[in-house]
């Protein structure tokens, strides 16, 4: 970096981050259920994609290392910028172009996620209403029960007031709540394998192979959207009160293997109960009026109520800084100028909600797009990780043959997201249109 001697800030530095109170266990929950989100859902049609269990665990495990590794660099790369956002962090050391690229992937991104999640939750709250109200006629059904009430109100309740603390800190009560929620689904899907319930009781299915080794690297959007908690990790990293890069390192690793796990059975029982059959929502596979599947349902939509929040924050965080950018251009009043007060906070967080539940509610079905979704994050968990290495090893005094390794890898990681980018959304494209 210009102006900046070699090793002047190093692993053993600190972001600039005010008053960090986060204890590693918080972390471990934010970090946790930042990826424990609706891609929970996907992964047994994921494991069907990839042609069986062996393809799917091959392609998962290979997925984990840059995982871990995105987690860490990033990391790493906080500690050496001093920036406690990562779109601060990628444009502090990459340079103001990728800087921007970085914001607008950011934007796109999180909103995507957030109207996702919106149509996730309104999904289940349509599928409780109808246990609820079994004999209604879909034409009769209370005014109450339409999907556009139940969610504005949800929204307008319980996730907006979620959504405005100022600090990603506060999200790790609500984390804890939000990751039990998801286990409850993984561990219902793994009893129900193993009952069989009356519902459930079906020929044997065949055994599933890769129609072509295509196939195998399809499933690698749906992995990148489920394990998605890079976006997040700056934040997390700078909230910390212990931010050495080893500690942070195991609160990666703890996370991600944890994380890893809950997704690994989900898809394993879900693909072995249902193989061909199994829906790309795995909750649509089961009988609709199975009280056990109800609870999972409305468990479920907690789990993603409580990683909304965290989502808005980050988004919130570059609108922030647009913010302040426009307000160091033009003359504002004091107040306006800081976009972490509580006006500016709660104009940008209510645009936020706004904008995407108007986009859940009267947007078509979003299923077919979270095969973009997964490619632009791979950006967050490859691509900018992998320039963030490459741009600062120089800064470290290091071994030149550790040197060359880790600029290796930083290559190799740009590489592979730039792959699975290209792949995904031309695929996504093609099905869309």
């Amino acid at each position: 970096m210009e102006g900046q001697a070699p090793g002047a800030r190093g692993l053993s530095g600190k972001p600039a981050a005010a008053n960090p109170r986060l204890s590693s266990l918080g972390a471990v929950f934010i970090l946790l259920k930042s990826a424990l989100g609706a891609g929970l859902l996907n992964f047994p049609w994921a494991f069907y994609k990839a042609g069986g269990l062996a393809p799917a665990f091959l392609v998962e495990l290979v997925s984990l290392v840059f995982l871990i590794s995105g987690l860490v660099i990033l990391g790493y790369a906080a500690s050496i910028s001093s920036q406690v956002t990562y779109q601060g962090v990628v444009g502090e050391l990459c340079g103001p172009a990728i800087g921007k690229l970085c914001e607008a992937c950011f934007i796109v991104n999180l909103l995507m996620i957030s109207v996702a999640f919106l149509r996730v939750i309104g999904d289940q709250l349509e599928k409780l209403c109808d246990f609820l109200l079994p004999s209604t006629l879909p034409a009769l059904q209370p005014w109450y029960t339409d999907q556009r009430f139940t969610l504005t109100l949800l929204s307008m309740l319980v996730i907006l007031p979620l959504s405005t603390p100022r600090e990603i800190g506060f999200q790790k009560y609500t984390s804890i709540l939000g990751t039990l929620a998801a286990c409850y689904l993984a561990l219902v899907i793994v009893v129900q394998y193993y009952l069989r319930p009356q519902g459930l009781i079906r020929e044997p299915r065949p055994a599933v192979s890769p129609s072509s080794w295509t196939s195998v690297f399809s499933v690698f959007p749906t992995i990148c959207f489920g394990f998605q908690c890079h976006e997040a990790a700056v934040s997390i990293y700078c909230s910390m009160r212990n931010q050495s890069l080893s500690h942070w390192a195991l609160v990666s690793v703890l996370s991600l293997l944890v994380c890893c796990l809950v997704y690994s059975l989900t898809g394993v029982y879900g693909f072995l109960t249902f193989r061909t059959e199994v829906s790309a929502d795995i909750l649509m596979s089961y009988p609709g009026n199975d009280g056990v599947i109800i609870v999972a349902r409305v468990l479920f939509a907690v789990s993603i109520v409580t990683v909304y929040p965290i989502v808005l924050f980050l988004g919130r965080s570059v609108l922030q800084d647009f913010w302040r950018r426009s307000c160091c251009q033009v003359c504002r009043p004091r107040a306006l100028a800081d976009p972490s007060g509580l006006g500016v906070r709660m104009l940008l967080t209510v645009l936020w909600v706004t904008v995407t539940l108007a986009l859940a509610l009267f947007l078509p079905d979003l299923s077919e797009i979270i095969g973009i979704i997964g490619g632009i994050s791979s950006f967050f968990i490859f691509i900018f990780p992998g320039l963030c290495l490459i741009c600062t090893i120089g800064t470290e005094p290091i071994g030149s043959q550790l040197k060359c390794c880790l600029e290796v890898w930083g290559v190799v990681s740009v590489l592979v997201g730039t792959f699975i980018f290209g792949q995904s959304t031309v695929a996504a494209m093609l099905e869309l249109f």
